[in-house]
């Protein structure tokens, strides 16, 4: 029983006493059944209710750098106040967080919102990220905490996998300030039998995010014989590119983890499909290859902006948001 736990929104009342109530937080739209749960596991039927014994949860607190998130275009060289939670709608069988994501069992320490954010003030982080395992299952929980965030002057930012309806998804893309979104592949079946996710929900969280005016950036993992067909780089590039060619895209390159023992991809496959998505896109960055820079280019004069080697960032190449030898306007939210 979850007696205390605090109700939930976005959901629908059954239709009978006793008959299952429905979920309208995510495109699985589970029927949850009285005394069960939903596919994320952390949404619950409660006499008829739906119920969040999750609320506030943690299953991890952390300062990282930014550029971990990765986010490369959005106050680049300063760090995150960052907190994970369990559960996810999706079954992502290459999950590297698969310990907190596919289970409920780690272990948790409850914070309120207002404590959450008092953390993150306290750490000197401009910056709260909701990341680790998919946060947009505790909408309701993220609601709050970013209201509070925002009032409290921290910049509000998502690592997700963009699997949620537009109603949740505008209340929560209007609190943020900058996200990056997995667009985890182009071939809708196999987004829905591999990974359990929706590619037209995904894309659609993403326009809306443009839209809305969230700082954006786009990370594909690159699994070989999976979803590197060039054709589909180039049309999930395009994609991108339709909303806004400045919008930075990271193709990152995947090592065997969870369930799948395929082999690492090519730091040469990475590259090479990195220059594939740059005949749309002004800002494609390899992800996951040691020792490789990734550095960022003034569009106008080509000076570097941002130098990267690993976490190691510097941005001496910009003055505020502009380039500090020609003056131009860069991509970057400084």
């Amino acid at each position: 029983m979850h007696a205390s736990a605090p109700l939930g929104r976005f959901w629908r009342s059954a239709d009978a006493p006793g008959a299952p109530l429905g979920c309208e937080l995510c495109p699985h739209r589970c029927s949850i059944a009285p005394g069960s749960q939903g596919l994320c596991r952390v949404r619950f039927n409660e006499a008829g209710s739906l119920v969040l014994p999750f609320y506030g949860a943690l299953s991890a607190a952390a300062i990282d750098p930014i550029e971990k998130k990765p986010l490369y275009h959005f106050k680049p060289g300063s760090t995150v106040y960052s907190v994970g939670y369990v559960g996810c709608n999706l079954r992502c069988p290459f999950c590297q967080n698969h310990h907190i994501s596919q289970s409920t069992g780690a272990a948790r320490e409850r914070v309120s919102p207002k404590d959450l954010v008092a953390a993150a003030l306290a750490s000197g982080c401009p910056s709260l990220a909701h990341t680790y395992s998919e946060p947009l299952i505790h909408a309701e929980y993220l609601l709050d905490a970013m209201t509070q965030a925002r009032k409290a002057g921290l910049y509000n930012v998502l690592v997700t996998n963009g699997c949620v309806l537009e109603t949740p998804a505008r209340e929560l893309l209007a609190l943020c300030d900058a996200a990056n979104v997995d667009l985890k592949a182009w071939d809708p079946l196999w987004y829905r039998s591999e990974l359990g996710g929706e590619l037209e929900t995904v894309k659609a969280f993403i326009t809306l995010g443009f839209e809305l005016g969230v700082r954006l950036e786009i990370t594909t993992l690159v699994i070989p014989g999976k979803n590197d067909a060039d054709e589909d780089i180039r049309a999930m590039a395009a994609f991108i590119a339709d909303l806004s060619a400045d919008i930075p895209y990271h193709l990152s390159a995947y090592h065997p983890s969870y369930r799948y023992g395929i082999e690492a991809t090519p730091p040469s496959s990475v590259r090479r499909l990195a220059a594939l998505a740059r005949e749309s896109l002004h800002y494609v960055y390899p992800g996951n290859l040691a020792h490789e820079r990734a550095d960022t280019l003034c569009p106008s004069c080509g000076h570097v902006l941002v130098s990267r080697l690993g976490y190691s960032v510097s941005t001496a190449g910009l003055s505020g948001s502009r380039c500090a030898r020609c003056g131009a306007q860069s991509p970057i939210r400084a």
